[in-house]
């Protein structure tokens, strides 16, 4: 049996790869990569912990936070592609739709 500490582990390591690529790329393809794997890093947290404690709670939330994901990738989705179709980059630098 693998020791709850492994799982943890890896959800940090993993989180704090999406932590960094989300302060550090300037493509907004990469930026919504390395979040989603910071959602995933957290619902690999909530099992480990419902699995370590012996209650199906944090299993049944990974059910919700994969759904809000799943729309989050597709207006996220949608949200770039607009985007590239208004300013033909993805580049997050060059984006300053907020501007007149």
């Amino acid at each position: 049996m693998v020791p709850l500490s492994h799982y943890l582990f890896l959800s940090a390591v993993l989180f704090m790869t999406g932590a960094v690529g989300v302060l550090t790329r300037r493509n907004a393809i990469i930026v919504f990569m390395s979040i989603e794997l910071m959602l995933n890093s957290v619902n690999l947290t909530l099992v480990a912990f419902s699995s370590f404690l012996g209650n199906v709670t944090g299993q049944m939330l990974v059910f919700f936070v994969m759904t809000v994901a799943a729309a989050e990738a597709a207006v996220g989705l949608a949200i770039i592609i607009a985007i590239y179709r208004r300013k033909q980059t993805v580049n997050l630098d060059e984006i300053n739709l907020l501007k007149w």
